[in-house]
Parts: C-alpha cells; sequence; structure tokens
C-alpha cells in the first residue's frame, strides 16, 4: 500500500511533514539546499532581523548534558538570532526558491518594534517566501531588549504583535513560535488565533543552566570566567512539548507545528497524533547531519503502513480523546507488576526501587528472582522503568480478589 506522507500546514503543501527548524543549520542557502537535497521538506532560514539591529554573539555558546552512557541527552545553547540580516535572506529565499520550487522556504524574524516587523514582512514577501514564523519565544539574550519570550509571555503583547505581522502580510501565511515558559501556553495560542494568524509552533527551548565546573565554580558554556543562562534543546525537553502541543491541540483550533526534542520518527509520530500537522527537527540535525530525514520518513511511513492508515493526514489528532484531566481518570482499573522469570537477569534493581520508592511489593529471596506480592503492590507503574530488561517487568490486570484498594 503506497502510503501519502505530504501534509497541508496553513495552507502550504510539504511533501513530508519533516521541516528543518530555524537554527544553526538553517542559517545559509548552502545548508538549506543540502537538506533539500537529502529530502526535507521544508525549511525556516534562522531567525533574521532589520540591518540596524546589532546581533553580538559570545563564544563557547553550547554545552551538552550526559547521563550516564548517554552523549547529548540535552544541549544547552545561549546564540542569539543570525548575524546575517534580512537583506542576506532576502537573497538566500529567492536563491532556494528558484533551485527548489516545490520545496517550502519559510523564514523566522523577529523585531523590536511595529516598523521593524512590517520591513521584515515586505522585504520576505518580495522575495518570494511561502511561509513567516515569528520568534515570541527565545527564552534568553533577546528578552533584555524586550524582544523573544518577553513578549511570548504576555497574551496581551502577543496578541497585538502578531497582529502587526499578519496585518502586513498580503500574500502569505504567519506562524508564531511559542514559549513554554509561561503558566497556560493555550492563553498564549488563543491571543495569535485572536490576532488573525495562521498558525503556530510550540515549543521554543527551555531557559536553563546546564550545570557548574566544580572546580572553577563557573557555570557552563564558560565565556571568560562568566555564564548565563540558556535555552534547552534536545530528548530532554519532549515531554514538556507533548504536553503543550497537546493542551492547544484539545483547547484551541489553529494549526500547530511540533518542534522540541524529536530525535526518530517515533517522537514526530507522538506530536501527529497529539494534534500537530508537521513536525520541525532542530538539536539531532545539529548532531547527526541532514541524513536523519531519511530515517524518519522511512520509519514513519512503515508505521503508518503497519497500522493500515493510508496518510499522515489519518493520524494527525488521533490521541487527543484519550487526554483528559486527572479528575476524569478511571479508577477502578486495578494493575499489578509482573516479573517474567525467564527474562529476569537477578540483578534486584526492581527490589529496591520498590522497598525505598514504592510499597515493598516486590520480594527477592536466595536465588535472586525478583517476585511480586499482589496483596501489596498497587500497580504504581514505576518498578517496569527501573528494569534494565526490556518487558520483563510489564503491569497487567489485577487478579480477581487479589490487591489492596488504593484510595
Amino acid at each position: 500500500m503506497a502510503v501519502d506522507l505530504s501534509v497541508v500546514f496553513c495552507g502550504v503543501r510539504f511533501e513530508n511533514p519533516f521541516i528543518l527548524a530555524a537554527a544553526p543549520s538553517t542559517d545559509n542557502a548552502d545548508m538549506v539546499a543540502r537538506g533539500f537535497e537529502a529530502g526535507w521538506a521544508g525549511a525556516i532560514l534562522k531567525t533574521t532581523s532589520v540591518e540596524s539591529e546589532v546581533v553580538s554573539l559570545a563564544y563557547p555558546m553550547m554545552v551538552g548534558l550526559d547521563i550516564d552512557a548517554r552523549r547529548l541527552v540535552a544541549l544547552e545553547n545561549i546564540d542569539l538570532i543570525s548575524e546575517r540580516h534580512i537583506d542576506q535572506v532576502e537573497k538566500d529565499v529567492r536563491r532556494l526558491k528558484k533551485e527548489f520550487p516545490k520545496k517550502v522556504v519559510a523564514a523566522s524574524i523577529m523585531g523590536g518594534k511595529k516598523e521593524d516587523w512590517e520591513e521584515l514582512v515586505r522585504r520576505l514577501e518580495a522575495a518570494g517566501v511561502d511561509l513567516i514564523e515569528c520568534s515570541f519565544s527565545c527564552p534568553h539574550g533577546m528578552p533584555e531588549k524586550g524582544m523573544g519570550s518577553a513578549v511570548g509571555q504576555n497574551p496581551e503583547l502577543t496578541e497585538k504583535t502578531a497582529r502587526w505581522v499578519k496585518d502586513a502580510a498580503k500574500r502569505v501565511p504567519v506562524i508564531i513560535k511559542l514559549t513554554p515558559q509561561i503558566a497556560d501556553i493555550a492563553v498564549a495560542a488563543e491571543a495569535v488565533k485572536r490576532s488573525g494568524a495562521d498558525g503556530v509552533t510550540a515549543i521554543n527551548t527551555l531557559k536553563g543552566l546546564m550545570g557548574v565546573d566544580l572546580d572553577t565554580f563557573v557555570p557552563y558554556p564558560n565565556v571568560g570566567g562568566y555564564s548565563t543562562y540558556g535555552g534547552i534543546s534536545g530528548p530532554a525537553i519532549k515531554p514538556v512539548a507533548l504536553r503543550c502541543v497537546a493542551e492547544i491541540a484539545r483547547k484551541v483550533d489553529i494549526p500547530i507545528s511540533a518542534t522540541g526534542g524529536v530525535t526518530t520518527w517515533r517522537d514526530a509520530a507522538e506530536f501527529l497524533l497529539l494534534g500537530a500537522r508537521t513536525v520541525q527537527v532542530c538539536t539531532e540535525v545539529m548532531r547527526h547531519g541532514f541524513r536523519v530525514i531519511e530515517d524518519l520518513t522511512d520509519g514513519l511511513a512503515n508505521y503508518l503502513e503497519d497500522k493500515g492508515f493510508s496518510s499522515v493526514e489519518e493520524i494527525i489528532g488521533k490521541t487527543l480523546p484519550h487526554v483528559v484531566e486527572h479528575s476524569q481518570l478511571p479508577r477502578d482499573k486495578k494493575v499489578r507488576a509482573h516479573v517474567d522469570p525467564e527474562k529476569c537477569i537477578r540483578c534486584g534493581v526492581c527490589y529496591v526501587a520498590c522497598r525505598d520508592g514504592g510499597h515493598q511489593a516486590i520480594e527477592f529471596g536466595a536465588d535472586r528472582l525478583a517476585r511480586v506480592d499482589e496483596e501489596k503492590c498497587v500497580g504504581c507503574g514505576f518498578c517496569p522503568t527501573t528494569c534494565p530488561v526490556f518487558d520483563c517487568l510489564t503491569l497487567r490486570p489485577a487478579s480477581a480478589g487479589k490487591g489492596r484498594a488504593v484510595s
């Protein structure tokens, strides 16, 4: 069965749902061209500004978080918007549209005042851009100037600024990139919808501090003996991004482009199932290159075929009916932990976890085989997350008459 990976987002057709996010990987036409040749459906050029905006970068600007043997679970950057102003980005747009007419060439913009936003829109439309993304969400550096997340954290300012951009746009759709650093991201999305803008991107990076060098006492990254807060991206932020996409999709009727922690086709499928129409990728591309698009498209196509779907459109939002408020969760479905004795390697990890973090329901005898006491187990779900062997520890419906009631 042939699977149709194409999607329509804000009236623009993409050959597949995968977009290169505004990032170092999209900071010039040569890089984007290589991405298009690899198979990416679209790219959002790194955020640009008017020529009068001074962009002063500090180096080094990136540092990763490693956990156990896994490298780059998260990436912190103190990068700013592009040093390449609108005059250079205009040229990139013209070149890319000429060389790749079927690809979606989008641009990200940031302005300090109404006139700047309007000028950026006019010039990009004249250059032939297909879509404009507005960054209301950069968590570091730009908020000091009243830009970035300083706009996105204020729904009234979000609505006003988005309306400036949308009113200036005569031809292309306008989407607003939202910050997760707000009490209710759906409120920000509602403000975007009221402005008349066409869609939203969720989310930008999370503001954070990666760590401290215990020898020098300087936080990372060390910039001449000082550091600052930066934007956290990578796999670690995916749960936050999923939550934000779901909240917007459940409460606001507006197209969503998802970004935040996508490393595999599985991640992308989750965002689509929660209501996103396109998926943007940044950190994974920076780490493994543009070639990851092959794994993303092949994996998603195989998944859709295996599930009996013929197009991406069929799965968008399919998970949303299963997302409810905590008070709506069923209380009458009891589960208990179950150990597969054939897979148990007798490490005792689950025993310690349940003993010191659970309900003391796992027994660990002289033979070192883990066993579950169903009278004590409440089915909290912690022990399966600690087991080093896939599918050795699972949750199953409780046996009739077994287990105590849980309030």
